[in-house]
């Protein structure tokens, strides 16, 4: 059945001196791998430069469900970036975003409201001008919602700007994605007072995010936290082979 949809590309890996395999999640049938050809002419309809990591891009394509890799048809991009390939910082974040896509969304079967969240997330990303270092864990914050383990914390009232909390004796328990008067058994929870900012972060969104002042190790403490988390909820969720590229080049 020919298909007729966007999608964001998640994955590229040659297959063979004439092809690529490329991951893909699509608005109409979730996470699918595509064999491509790589173009020997310039005419061709399937260019490789596409195929950069997170580009949204119209797809025309075969459809067979019991297939494991799809054929494409033709593809053309949807929405053009402007910044996201040029500004090393954007770039770094790119190249982990879709490393960490890769592995979250790799069961993910058709999902409007997700796709449209990655999609204008990433529009937001290559748009804005003002500073990004938190929009990697904004965006991944914000991604639990749609998969499924958004965390069940007191949202309290809305704050404007990163401000330590007040004292509290509750835990963040990782694996029930819950607060917990109780400390668990195991050991996948958060300190009282890591766990007291947690409500802070639920409420930072990428208009917001320029106003927490976080320095390089609060960031990163968080990114690693998070990271556990998906791994908690995701399995098989690897170790990221871009992540201390993004811990060196997000600084303060």
């Amino acid at each position: 059945m020919l298909e007729k949809t966007q999608g964001i590309v998640l994955r590229t890996l040659k297959y063979n001196d004439e092809s690529v395999i490329v991951d893909i999640y699509t608005a109409n049938n979730g996470a699918q791998g595509f064999i491509v050809r790589l173009p020997r002419s310039r005419k061709s309809p399937v260019r490789s430069v596409l195929l950069r990591p997170l580009s949204i891009l119209n797809l025309e394509y075969d459809y067979r469900p019991q297939r494991a890799l799809q054929f494409l048809k033709n593809m053309q991009v949807a929405e053009p970036y402007h910044s996201l390939p040029y500004e090393p910082m954007k770039e770094t974040v790119a190249l982990f975003l879709s490393e960490f896509l890769y592995h979250a969304l790799k069961n993910e079967e058709r999902n409007p409201p997700l796709f449209q969240y990655l999609k204008n997330g990433l529009l937001w990303f290559d748009e804005t001008q003002r500073a990004v270092s938190n929009f990697h864990l904004v965006f991944l914050i914000r991604l639990t919602r749609f998969l499924g383990f958004w965390p069940d914390i007191p949202s309290g009232e809305r704050p404007v700007r990163w401000a330590a909390p007040a004292r509290s004796s509750a835990v963040f328990d990782l694996r029930e994605g819950a607060m917990t008067d109780t400390v668990p058994l195991h050991s996948a929870w958060l300190s009282p007072e890591e766990s007291a900012l947690a409500p802070l972060l639920l409420r930072m969104d990428f208009n917001t995010m320029h106003l927490f002042r976080l320095n390089r190790e609060q960031r990163r403490r968080i990114l690693d936290v998070l990271t556990d988390y998906y791994r908690l909820h995701i399995p098989e969720f690897p170790e990221l082979k871009s992540l201390e590229i993004l811990r060196e080049v997000i600084g303060n």
